[in-house]
């Protein structure tokens, strides 16, 4: 009975986690789709400082979707094991991708889709060899956690970073530069899931009968959470509103979970008894992490396909034996030249546009 009871409670857990990653991705379409409309109204654009996108109701569906998402997500950890929930949160990636080539009309190139996925493998290798946290039942538990000197470092650290990037270089360079406002939304969220983490504790307390209400670190810990959820709302609506979904997507989701990580690491000590099995796969993770983001940034403006590679193949051999023919022969041969010339001419931007990106970036 209870071997029956587990398999039903991780085939819900399993539905929750993908249901889960399905409202989340489908939350930055909306979203997107919302912003898209306003800036075809002449509103002041959110990536601007303003805040029209609080009439648009789109942007209010992809809000309830992005919360119906966490609450499916936070309802799976009860059922599933968290090696489970927390790697199926990367489909939400792949979710949003394909949406929005077929509602925003963005394409993501070859390149793109290899870091996109380089960078749920990474993620995924980074989670299932990560430790598991140290088990933390009672408020007064979560209050010596939050009090210890390497989180509250952290923290700090976290702040004013964060305060930096708001009111130093976010003004200079969040236009431009996609990390800027990702970052800011990020490293916050960090702090976000350890204030969910201990409203999670109290809740549970509150269930249980206990005063938690009268425990000052319930308050603080709510009110963290609504200050930490509005600036993320802000920054993300900032970053969806400038830069192409397709890469916004992937790179907030890595930085994200590696914010998550870290800070969980440092919170729980999650990681003073890991194997070196362990520490190899996290910094193999890593890099593999390193590796799709570049690949997502560096190549984003190339427009190269599978279709296209065996024509580039074809073109390499063709030059290597000697028969690519040269501008003279093309004007030497009427019928064949403007043929030759087109085909000249394509190879030529097609480098021009990897030298230009590869310079950009």
């Amino acid at each position: 009975m209870s071997q029956t009871r587990g398999k039903y409670d991780f085939c819900i857990g399993l539905v929750l986690a993908m249901s889960s990653s399905i409202f989340i991705g489908g939350s930055f379409i909306l979203k997107k789709k919302g912003l898209l409309r306003l800036a075809r109204k002449g509103s002041m654009r959110a990536g601007q400082g303003g805040h029209a996108y609080l009439k648009e109701w789109l942007w209010w569906a992809g809000l309830l979707s992005m919360g119906a998402g966490e609450v499916a997500n936070f309802a799976a950890y009860a059922f599933a094991p968290a090696t489970l929930v927390t790697p199926l949160g990367a489909l939400s990636v792949l979710v949003s991708a394909i949406l929005s080539s077929f509602f925003l009309n963005e394409k993501l190139n070859l390149h793109g889709k290899l870091g996109c996925l380089l960078s749920i493998l990474g993620s995924t290798v980074m989670v299932i060899h990560a430790p598991q946290e140290e088990e933390v039942e009672t408020l007064n538990e979560m209050s010596h956690k939050l009090g210890d000197p390497g989180f509250v470092v952290f923290a700090t650290v976290v702040v004013i970073v964060s305060l930096i990037l708001i009111f130093v270089v976010g003004p200079r360079h969040g236009q431009t530069n996609i990390l800027v406002y990702i970052t800011i939304c990020s490293v916050i969220g960090a702090l976000s899931v350890s204030c969910v983490k201990g409203l999670g504790i109290t809740i549970k307390e509150l269930f249980a009968g206990k005063p938690v209400l009268n425990h000052p670190l319930s308050w603080i810990l709510l009110l963290s959470l609504i200050v930490c959820v509005s600036t993320q709302i802000n920054y993300l609506n900032r970053a969806l509103d400038i830069f192409n979904t397709s890469i916004v997507t992937p790179i907030y989701y890595v930085i994200f979970t590696t914010s998550v990580l870290t800070c969980s690491a440092i919170l729980f000590k999650e990681w003073q008894h890991m194997a070196a099995d362990d520490i190899i796969g996290t910094f193999s993770g890593f890099l593999t992490i390193i590796v799709g983001i570049f690949l997502l940034h560096a190549f984003k403006d190339v427009n190269f396909t599978l279709a296209n590679l065996p024509v580039s193949l074809r073109k390499d051999d063709r030059a290597v034996n000697g028969t690519l023919q040269s501008t003279y022969d093309c004007f030497n041969h009427d019928e064949e030249s403007l043929a030759c010339l087109g085909e000249m001419q394509s190879t030529e931007s097609l480098s021009a546009r990897r030298n230009g990106s590869l310079s950009a970036f």
